[in-house]
């Protein structure tokens, strides 16, 4: 439907009529239009976790943990912006925007404590790099202003923000 339609025509009564279920039973299963392409965007976000589990250094194992941080992030960020129709369209506009889904706080939390081993507060700093990688990017993908800067130039200096930041947290 997505790719028929586009996600902004995409909608709950659509989907039901299309899969021939009540619009009860949509909602329950998505409960919100948004829920929809969180869905669709959670089956890629798996695709994801796996080449960072288990991919190539370094964003996969094999390379330092400050290594792999940097290439984390640049990987988030072109992961986002390659799903922006998803990421955008899975944004509910009734909520606030996320700090950082739970498996990229697992793995920069894994990797900052592996980096840094004497900091007590890994965690919370953990929190605040996610916030910070995947905050800008996904307020720029809700924000729908035809005049935006060029949007490669814009994930350009968020990966080099990211890679500064890294290497001062863990320098």
């Amino acid at each position: 439907m997505v790719a028929e339609l586009g996600a902004d025509r995409v909608t709950m009564d659509g989907l039901a009529e299309r899969a021939g279920l009540g619009k009860g039973t949509v909602f329950r299963r998505f409960r919100t239009r948004a829920g929809i392409f969180h869905t669709l965007l959670d089956e890629e976000e798996k695709l994801f976790q796996q080449r960072v589990m288990a991919g190539p250094p370094p964003l996969g194992p094999g390379a330092s943990a400050t290594e792999r941080l940097v290439a984390f992030g640049r990987a988030r960020l072109e992961f986002l912006v390659e799903h922006t129709v998803l990421a955008r369209a899975s944004l509910d506009p009734g909520q606030p925007v996320p700090a950082g889904d739970s498996p990229s706080l697992f793995h920069v939390h894994m990797l900052l404590t592996e980096a840094c081993p004497d900091d007590a507060a890994s965690g919370t700093l953990a929190l605040q790099l996610v916030a910070a990688l995947e905050g800008p990017i996904l307020l720029y993908l809700r924000a729908q202003d035809e005049d935006a800067p060029d949007p490669e130039a814009v994930v350009n200096n968020l990966i080099t923000s990211w890679q500064v930041l890294v290497e001062r947290v863990c320098g």
